[in-house]
């Protein structure tokens, strides 16, 4: 099958939209000493402003792109023959790497602050903004470890699938909202992002796209659904997180976003002719190739420039500070965009070696290696998932605190999927697709690895083409996995 350029278009435009987004709703403001930094909740404060979260919630694309790429994946490594251990094993690892090492970094961090008696409040805001990202990872974990399952089911009944995750889904919010019992809803997380990423099994396999009424009647009934339950039902407009909003679209996933989520696939499958002309562009296409090679790095480190940008500016007292919504407030809206993109640029051009690194240890851990005993895997997924739970929740110093337990628990989740010990040599499964988050480059150099790139297989990994590629084709990192 020949590689869909619109897939890699949507994770890279999802990861701007995602960083941009982000930024644009980020309000910082000093303390009254001037010593801290506090976060007005722009949302909250400006409550007109949850209707642009309409344009930037687009996690499920995310997860409809992730779906497309893990079912070719997992296709081709059931043709010749792989495990579902080795190849949830090395999807794993592509998120657990990089997540690992950067949860590291931010810990070591918070540790030393800690040490220098750095005020409770500051380090746990600072905690929580580095770790607001992480709600995606554990779910997407569990997608991928559920994969060999979720296709096996996708190929007996097909959009019939899709369909019953959503009627759970329902059930699930209306057992939460009308008999209170909150944890049943947690069950949305999978339910309602499976959805999306179940919809990207029936992309790839033309249930979607057979008839263009299928993606019309999609985002038509999804967006009806959407005003629906936002004019007459119990849900708000606001598709991010709002303090004391209840209920909450996002925490869980609600009905509401359910139905967003379904009107979303549905316009991105209406569009896709044009989308697919324009990265046909070979200037597009190598811009997309770019921000899908950096997209795990864009990902996991697009809340450090705003740090440094608040130390050097609002710390100090340089930037200026207009009241929260007024005109002057959103004008600064366009430099304070502009200079976190210079820094973000700046981080992403600093951790290359990092990356290089990180792409090493990948091939030592997943090259040419079956996963002969799968249960370090099984063991160390929930302690992984468990633990990048409680970050996205808490953060990465809840109450200015140290999280011994969650660190303990990624350290030792993470080790155990890294790190399984030594299996029976075998030809990696899927190499034309192991690719790392964030660096964009197959991983694998043994000669002879089938390798399939479009409707290209190449049999020499020393061929000039795959030399190239080495060094920076195809796009990769989250724009393989999803974020």
């Amino acid at each position: 099958m020949s590689r869909d350029r619109y897939v890699d278009f949507l994770r890279a435009w999802a990861i701007v939209l995602v960083v941009f987004g982000h930024w644009l709703i980020t309000a910082l403001a000093r303390g009254r000493d001037g010593a801290e930094i506090t976060a007005p909740e722009l949302l909250a404060v400006l409550p007109w402003t949850q209707w642009l979260t309409l344009l930037f919630q687009i996690m499920p694309l995310f997860f409809l792109a992730g779906g497309y790429s893990a079912g070719g994946s997992w296709a081709r490594a059931r043709e010749v023959g792989g495990t579902a251990a080795g190849w949830v094993r090395r999807r794993a690892v592509r998120l657990l790497l990089p997540t690992g090492v950067y949860s590291a970094l931010v810990l070591t961090a918070v540790g030393i602050s800690s040490a220098l008696e750095v005020a409770p409040g500051t380090l746990a805001l600072v905690g929580w903004a580095m770790a607001m990202q992480f709600w995606f990872l554990p779910v997407y974990l569990l997608l991928s470890a559920l994969t060999p399952v979720l296709h096996t089911a996708h190929r007996r009944w097909g959009f019939r699938v899709p369909a019953a995750l959503s009627a759970a889904a329902l059930v699930a919010d209306t057992l939460m909202l009308t008999a209170h019992v909150p944890y049943v809803g947690m069950l949305n997380y999978v339910l309602v992002w499976g959805v999306a990423y179940q919809l990207g099994f029936c992309w790839r396999d033309g249930l979607l796209t057979g008839r263009r009424r299928v993606p019309a009647a999609m985002a038509a009934g999804g967006g009806l659904a959407f005003a629906g339950l936002v004019a007459l039902g119990p849900f708000p407009v606001s598709l991010i997180l709002v303090t004391g909003q209840i209920p909450s679209n996002t925490d869980p996933p609600s009905a509401a976003m359910l139905a967003w989520a379904v009107a979303q696939v549905g316009l991105c499958l209406l569009v896709a002719p044009m989308a697919r002309r324009l990265a046909a562009r070979e200037g597009v296409w190598r811009v997309v190739r770019r921000v899908g090679g950096a997209s795990m790095t864009l990902y996991l480190w697009h809340m450090l420039p705003v740090l440094i940008v608040a130390a050097a500016f609002y710390l100090t007292g340089l930037a200026p500070e207009p009241a929260l919504g007024s005109l002057a407030w959103w004008a600064l809206r366009v430099p304070w965009l502009l200079a976190l993109g210079i820094v973000l640029a700046g981080v992403a051009v600093a951790l290359r070696p990092l990356q290089s690194g990180l792409a090493t240890l990948y091939e030592r851990a997943c090259a040419d290696a079956d996963l002969r005993r799968p249960w370090p895997l099984w063991l160390g997924l929930p302690l992984a998932v468990a633990a990048l739970s409680r970050f996205a929740v808490q953060g990465f110093a809840p109450d200015g605190r140290f999280p011994t337990l969650p660190a303990l628990g990624l350290t030792l989740g993470a080790l155990l999927v890294i790190f399984p010990g030594r299996d029976t040599p075998r030809r990696t499964q899927d190499a034309g697709l192991d690719t790392l988050p964030g660096i964009g480059a197959p991983l694998s150099r043994a000669p002879r690895v089938r390798l399939e790139r479009g409707e290209e297989r190449l049999h020499d990994s020393r061929s000039p083409l795959h030399r190239r590629r080495l060094l920076g084709d195809p796009p990769g990192g989250v724009g393989a996995e999803g974020p």
